[in-house]
């Protein structure tokens, strides 16, 4: 089986995407669409529910390869960062080194070090030509051209030039809303350790166009919470990471939120 997390995933990137994995593999890939004012987020947590998705099946289940290209051009590095990939169990991850998407397997998971590939290097001893490995290494559309080669080769125990990397620990660890679900149920991207009973500030717009501060009460579990009112509860993603829910209703509505905003800044901005 073969997931792919993309930022690039219009209907013709999807095609593209589809035809040459399937060329490639004899399997055409799940795409998901890291869409939103926050795609490292979103991803990140995805990646690691995919992950964590494979545990406990109670049989010894069949090995799954995902993709990941989350690369925004930050002039950082030349056309982009680098791509990596590393294994988790017999699991090949293939994924763009992007510290904010990586930073939830490296601290859930234990994922501290991936193998960061030179592209015009790898390209070169898998045998292309010098054109080819230029029209690879300099297109726009790298992960199309590029990563599911990479995917390949590594999923077929060819030998690829890899410098074994540290994962960077983010700067700031803050946590954010990465996910708001099709419920309007905003998913962090940590666990808060919030005892049921406690309550948590966070700013509620009005229909006037005001806010006002809610102490959110914490539940320990969503059928807990009183309906059409508000909770944080224990959600479904990683370990239990926190949610902001409205029982019956779409908190991120309620209180303003997208992917990547943090609660309390959020709430001390509104109130501001």
């Amino acid at each position: 089986m073969i997931t792919y997390i993309t930022d690039c995933h219009d209907g013709n990137a999807r095609a593209r995407l589809s035809i040459r994995i399937g060329a490639l593999f004899g399997q055409a890939p799940t795409i998901v669409a890291a869409d939103g004012p926050d795609p490292e987020s979103f991803a990140a947590l995805t990646l690691l529910d995919c992950l964590q998705a494979l545990d406990l099946l109670g049989e010894e289940g069949h090995p799954t390869i995902t993709l990941l290209n989350i690369a925004p051009r930050d002039g950082v590095w030349l056309n982009g960062v680098p791509f990596c990939f590393f294994r988790y169990g017999k699991h090949l991850v293939a994924s763009t080194f992007n510290t904010r998407v990586l930073s939830l397997v490296r601290r859930e998971l234990g994922i501290d070090h991936v193998c960061v590939t030179d592209i015009r290097e790898a390209v070169t001893a898998a045998g292309f030509a010098p054109g080819e490995v230029e029209t690879i290494a300099g297109t726009q559309f790298r992960s199309l051209w590029y990563l599911p080669l990479l995917a390949k080769w590594v999923a077929d125990g060819r030998a690829i030039p890899a410098t074994e990397t540290a994962v960077p620990e983010p700067l700031d660890d803050e946590p954010v809303v990465a996910v708001v679900d099709n419920f309007g149920n905003c998913k962090l991207d940590q666990r808060l350790d919030l005892v049921p009973g406690a309550t948590l500030p966070v700013a509620q717009r009005n229909d006037d166009g005001s806010t006002t501060i809610v102490d959110v009460t914490c539940y320990p579990h969503l059928t807990a919470v009183p309906r059409n009112a508000p909770g944080i509860v224990p959600g479904s993603s990683g370990t239990g990471f926190t949610e902001l829910v409205i029982r019956g209703g779409s908190a991120a509505e309620s209180f303003g939120l997208q992917p990547g905003d943090t609660l309390l800044e959020r709430a001390a901005e509104k109130v501001a």
